[in-house]
């Protein structure tokens, strides 16, 4: 009888229930919460599914998904490492991670991002890139704030880049700056990339008026396919001289779309697209979830990061919307404000949001296209805002 209380007493001391906290609880409520969102309301289910599954991985306690033997060689967040213990010991997340500390990931990312942008709509219609640049407010704004919380300024300008809604761009700026930061900060852009059409929405709504929205755009003129070659390149070297921190991501982020347009890298076009994209946008997300853990996240301090990371994504949907009221006034109600909202750098989450909500008040309206200028402008905003602030404070 006492060797089979033995066996039940060791059987509990080594069960994840005997090591589940109320941190690791919240946490896993906030990843069910996310799978939910993804799988059931649809809300960017190839962006949060992965990073849910990766939150819920590393908050069963005993998985030890993340663990570093190596203290601190793969990324550890305050782990001690283990004599004698090699790196293939680890947690299979925490070995992933490595893509993410040398922002192979992102860079990555902005291969694939690349090569699915069509630069069309923003070089038959300029203008947008003014509105790309306006939906930047929130980064700036951020950093400020975060200043006089008490924030050291290189901390502060990683959090700041939340605003541009670039998952990648966020995590590469992180790791140059604070790296210490990462986790709360990845989880926060990727978060509320996807959440998109939950939080834009009341924001345009409460910035323009019926009339506003309503509006409907005149079709955009053809773009020829020696714009669409020499685009990537000139954007590239003229950014890559004035910004050279930038050309990582911004580097990538051309290539892809040279690929894509120059008509004769078809296969490396389609890999870049579909094969390496999904396969990273799986890595990407399950390491950046599984950062989450609840006794390292859930702290006054990474909340405050969670909360500017909000404070900055709708000052920059209201930045590009507020721009897109002024353009509306300038020509004459010739531009619908609601493609300003498209400027945050989520493509095409952003674009399609205000799509959905031009078609709410003009069934006949199709902004998509239109939207989609703004968008990719904000993909080569952040990438450049993110270069600048690396300049900065690096």
């Amino acid at each position: 009888m006492e060797l089979i209380l033995e066996v039940i007493k060791g059987l509990w001391v080594n069960s994840g229930l005997a090591a589940l906290s109320w941190q690791n609880c919240v946490m896993l409520l906030v990843s069910f919460t996310f799978l939910y969102l993804g799988i059931r309301r649809k809300f960017e289910p190839l962006v949060l599914v992965p990073i849910a599954f990766g939150m819920l991985l590393a908050n069963l306690p005993g998985a030890d998904i993340m663990k570093d033997v190596t203290g601190g060689f793969l990324g550890s967040m305050g782990q001690e490492a283990v004599e004698g213990a090699m790196w293939y010991e680890s947690g299979i997340l925490r070995i992933l991670y490595v893509g993410v500390k040398s922002s192979i990931f992102p860079c990555l990312i902005f291969l694939g991002v690349g090569a699915m942008t069509d630069f069309g709509p923003l070089l038959s219609n300029p203008v947008s890139l003014i509105l790309g640049a306006a939906a930047q407010l929130g980064i700036y704004v951020a950093f400020l704030v975060a200043i006089l919380l008490g924030f050291e300024p290189s901390e502060a300008a990683a959090i700041a880049i939340i605003g541009g809604a670039d998952g990648p761009t966020s995590i590469f700026l992180a790791m140059k700056l604070a790296s210490h930061l990462v986790a709360p900060i990845a989880l926060a852009a990727y978060s509320y990339m996807a959440l998109i059409p939950i939080i834009q929405p009341p924001i345009m709504k409460a910035l323009t008026t019926k009339k506003e929205r309503s509006v409907k755009m005149e079709q955009l003129r053809r773009v020829s396919k020696t714009e669409k070659i020499i685009f990537p390149i000139v954007v590239l070297v003229l950014v890559a001289f004035i910004l050279p921190s930038a050309v990582p991501l911004l580097g990538m982020l051309m290539l892809g779309n040279l690929l894509r347009e120059c008509g004769v890298t078809d296969r490396l076009s389609d890999t870049a697209q579909n094969a390496l994209m999904n396969t990273v946008t799986i890595m990407l997300g399950l390491c950046v979830g599984a950062t989450a853990n609840g006794q390292d996240f859930i702290q006054w301090r990474t909340l405050g990061i969670v909360a500017l990371g909000l404070a900055a994504f709708i000052f920059s949907t209201a930045g590009g919307v507020l721009i897109g009221k002024l353009l509306y006034i300038i020509t004459k109600g010739k531009i619908n404000p609601l493609i300003g909202a498209a400027g945050v750098s989520a493509v095409p989450m952003a674009a399609r949001v205000a799509q959905n909500e031009g078609k709410k008040y003009n069934p006949t309206n199709f902004l998509l296209m239109h939207a989609m200028g703004p968008n990719v402008a904000g993909v080569i905003g952040s990438a450049v805002a993110a270069g600048f602030l690396l300049i900065m404070f690096g």
